[in-house]
């Protein structure tokens, strides 16, 4: 029997989406910050592993073992970082999509945030 082809996973997803998957347990949110960033503000239950630590065969372990398996939804402040992640992750068959407009429009749309010390579990 032949398979029908699914449609290509959306490059991007809103903020709302993301939120609303996260919290569903559906999809795991990835902060690509740097650690102050993160530490001054995230999104509940988000993951911080920092761009730059996305480079090597660890930072990709370590997004694996966080996605449990689940699409990774990565974030920065605008959308930008967020999406050179979403790539590299994709090249390497972690399935990622880029939260659009990043921070910036989590917080335009009114979503919970903490603000201060991380009280997510930190970073990876």
């Amino acid at each position: 029997m032949a398979r029908t082809p699914q449609p290509p996973a959306p490059a991007q997803i809103d903020p709302a989406e993301a939120h609303r998957l996260t919290v569903a347990g559906e999809a795991v949110l990835l902060d690509v910050r740097e650690p102050a960033e993160h530490a001054e503000l995230h999104a509940p239950g988000a993951v911080l592993v920092p761009l730059g630590g996305l480079g090597g065969t660890s930072g990709l372990d370590a997004v694996r073992a966080a996605g449990g398996g689940r699409p990774v939804l990565a974030v920065c402040r605008s959308g930008s970082r967020s999406q050179t992640a979403t790539d590299l992750l994709n090249a390497h068959g972690v399935p990622a999509v880029n939260v659009a407009g990043g921070m910036r429009d989590w917080l335009r749309a009114g979503l919970p945030v903490h603000r201060g010390e991380c009280r997510c579990g930190g970073a990876i």
